[in-house]
């Protein structure tokens, strides 16, 4: 089964997601037929592709007559009936299970045997969507990422009784349209939606505890973590009640799972219409502001001798630490120590139960991309020490050339316990066979831009250090939301024998 550069593609919706799709299809050289219920929603959007695409003419990033060639093989389908002829109709309709079906049931009726009818959805079924269609193994997921000429991933997704020759034609067919795709079992969320929750749900818990404001959260995630924009702006951007929806539609997909329990925050903030930019208020006030770069870090205290003590094999604190000595040392704890006080990288106990254990006055250092690199570190302080005390940390923080964030006292701070409930999440999804580990982490690294695949992020980490990070959060909270999953403690284990 193949889909010819000829054969008719058909989208249904013209909203962002649909009519993005039809311009893919179309400069790929497809005639393409684009319906909408509302046709004046469908010659706006025409006319949105038209300047879009005349804007890229004028950056020189497209010629006038590639321009003219796509508009001309965009049109419009003034009903469903004028999709008979299509060899591959996409649907890009709203999120409603019932809506999907009613459409692909009409359009099994009308289109050949042949024709592929395939869901853009981002969360819902797709065994649930086939189930209304006669011959569903020709039913399929074929999820675009927003805007859709731009993002490169494509998620393949399987119903049940989609066949083999039917997700084989979309990944031959989305490759030629100069996308990735990957493909994906049953699932809710697929990959990107479901191995993300996590990245949302760990900044809306610490802005509910008031570990920080949201600048200094999303400033974390951004500037230490690597990621290309926080979770919380990033929410404001894709509209809180979309991310809501999809959080809470996998949330009920997993039958409660805590892990991926929505936010009464982020709730609020849909209750109360503060949708983010497209509404002018969400988390934050739109147009914005230059972001503040968050807490102020104390006075910096003068002078303060370092000698490292206890350490093992630790790259990610070389970078900072030059005097790092490898030892025989029976604790695998690295830490320096500043005059009187302990300075080290969260393992995911909290500062002050690390201070009690040594009693010694106690700083934490957060996950960092690239310790070398990055233009900020976050720590946060045991409640007992001094200001003097922790003044000392940030100023021989600053003396690598680093500005320091500090935020409450808060178990594996902001950017640790994030990347260790993603890669927990991932090998959940790799063991339960959603996906390939190389497609879990093309599809993290395409789809939502993360400075690296999860999967590869925790292996680089260390197994048991991802492991002890979440059993660390897992008894502090008493919650299953922190629980390792079984493919993590293999691993971990696995690691150890290697030694």
């Amino acid at each position: 089964m193949t889909i010819g550069e000829n054969d008719v593609i058909a989208v249904v919706g013209s909203g962002a997601m649909g009519s993005g799709i039809a311009q893919v299809a179309a400069a790929a050289g497809h005639p393409v037929r684009l319906y909408d219920i509302s046709p004046d929603a469908t010659r706006l959007a025409l006319q949105k592709t038209d300047a879009a695409l005349q804007k890229r003419v004028q950056k020189g990033k497209l010629s006038d007559e590639q321009r003219k060639a796509i508009m001309s093989r965009l049109m419009l389908a003034d009903t469903l009936t004028d999709l008979a002829g299509a060899r591959l109709v996409i649907e890009a309709v709203a999120e409603k299970l019932d809506i999907k079906q009613q459409l692909l049931c009409e359009l099994a009726q009308i289109c050949g045997e042949q024709t592929l009818l395939v869901s853009n959805t981002s969360s819902i079924s797709i065994t649930a969507i086939a189930s209304a269609v006669a011959q569903p193994q020709r039913v399929a997921g074929f999820h675009f990422f927003n805007p859709a000429p731009v993002m490169k991933l494509v998620e393949v997704v399987s119903g049940l009784e989609t066949s083999h020759e039917t997700v084989n034609t979309l990944c031959t067919l989305a490759e030629r349209w100069g996308k990735t795709a990957v493909r994906c079992g049953a699932t809710p969320g697929f990959i990107v939606n479901r191995v993300a929750r996590p990245y949302y749900a760990e900044a809306w818990r610490a802005l509910e505890e008031n570990i920080a404001p949201p600048e200094a959260i999303d400033s974390a995630l951004r500037d230490a973590g690597g990621f290309p924009m926080g979770p919380l702006e990033l929410t404001d951007l894709i509209g809180q009640d979309v991310n809501f929806a999809v959080t809470c539609s996998v949330f009920n997909g997993f039958w409660q799972e805590r892990r991926f329990l929505p936010s009464l925050v982020q709730q609020e903030l849909v209750l109360g219409k503060r949708l983010g930019q497209k509404s002018g208020r969400g988390v934050y006030h739109w147009p914005r502001a230059s972001a503040s770069p968050g807490f102020m870090p104390p006075e910096p205290a003068s002078g303060a001798a370092h000698r490292v003590m206890r350490t093992g094999e630790s790259d990610w604190l070389n970078a900072l630490a030059k005097q790092v000595i490898r030892s025989d040392a029976v604790t695998n704890e690295v830490f320096l120590e500043l005059d009187d006080v302990v300075l080290t990288v969260t393992c995911g106990e909290s500062a002050g139960a690390m201070a009690q254990r040594l009693k010694r006055p106690v700083v934490l250092l957060d996950l960092a991309l690239d310790y070398e690199r990055t233009p900020l570190l976050v720590i946060s302080a045991a409640v007992r020490n001094t200001p003097e005390q922790t003044a000392k940390a940030v100023h021989w923080l600053q003396q690598q050339d680093k500005q320091v964030l500090v935020i409450a006292d808060y178990p594996g701070l902001l950017v640790w316990r994030t990347v260790a409930m993603l890669v927990n999440e991932a090998l959940d999804a790799e063991q339960k066979q959603v996906a390939s580990a190389q497609d879990i982490d093309t599809a993290m690294r395409l789809g939502v831009n993360y400075p690296r695949g999860p999967l590869a992020w925790g292996q680089s980490l260390g197994w048991r250090r991802v492991l002890q990070m979440l059993e660390n959060l897992q008894r502090h909270y008493g919650e299953e939301r922190y629980r390792p999953c079984s493919r993590l403690r293999q691993r971990a284990l696995e690691e150890s024998h290697d030694e």
